[in-house]
């Protein structure tokens, strides 16, 4: 039993490293294409794609940066904070496409949620990275840690970016779009309960998780109505009223 006993906690930590990289991977796939959902809609809206996209990626950054330094304040209980980094964004994210499709005649409006829903989501995944490389980083060595997650990480904008250009998009439309992807956060928090424990109250941040993801799902099916009731031309043309 002495000898059975290290070997079962090595096996697990080798599942939860697993699993913590499956997670990276699908956490950098969301904060790409929420990045490109957003350049999008402000190009539809604003028009000067170019200038548009450039001050979008370049506010997304810097946010993420502010996202980084913040993520050092966690001293405690880094695993459930991820989680709860995890919910928020699924809800900031996941509702920012069908609220900016709300105001979009109004420039004003629009031009603050805008911006301040990538702030937002930009710090929330700033902060991802590095309490998901602490979380490994308790279980093994930090250095091999870091070469796994980033390496994940790069991979997952990847395939955000090829996703959002040739299925989410075309396929989905840029409305489901989002909350398809603010569900796949929520599904990446509730994953995270168990393959990254041990966790402060799993089970309420279990029910949180299912309660956004079950509100987005249900958004999903409903996202057609907006769809039809605000065409992508009447959108285009709000760029000619945009002061």
């Amino acid at each position: 039993m002495s000898e059975a006993a290290p070997v079962a906690d090595d096996v697990a930590d080798t599942r939860r490293g697993n699993a913590a990289l499956l997670i990276a991977l699908v956490v950098a796939t969301c904060g790409l294409v929420y990045e490109l959902l957003a350049g999008t809609i402000a190009s539809w809206v604003l028009g000067d794609t170019v200038g548009q996209f450039a001050a979008v990626i370049g506010l997304y950054l810097a946010a993420m940066g502010v996202g980084s330094y913040l993520s050092a304040k966690v001293e405690q209980d880094i695993t459930t904070r991820f989680i709860e980094v995890e919910i928020a964004l699924a809800v900031v994210g996941g509702l920012s496409v069908p609220a900016m499709f709300l105001v979009f005649e109004r420039a004003l409006a629009f031009r603050a949620l805008l911006y301040g829903s990538v702030f937002v989501i930009g710090a929330l995944v700033g902060m991802e990275i590095p309490l998901l490389l602490r979380v490994l980083g308790e279980r093994s060595s930090f250095r091999h840690a870091v070469a796994r997650v980033l390496a994940f990480d790069h991979l997952g904008s990847l395939l955000g970016s090829l996703a959002f250009a040739f299925w989410l998009a075309p396929k989905a439309g840029v409305l489901r779009t989002g909350l398809l992807v603010g569900a796949l956060n929520a599904l990446a928090a509730i994953v995270s309960t168990w393959a990254l424990a041990p966790v402060r109250r799993p089970m309420l941040l279990r029910a949180v998780s299912v309660a956004v993801l079950s509100c987005l799902a249900a958004l999903v099916f409903v996202a057609p109505t907006l769809e039809r009731a605000v065409d992508r031309d009447d959108v285009s043309q709000s760029s000619t009223r945009a002061p």
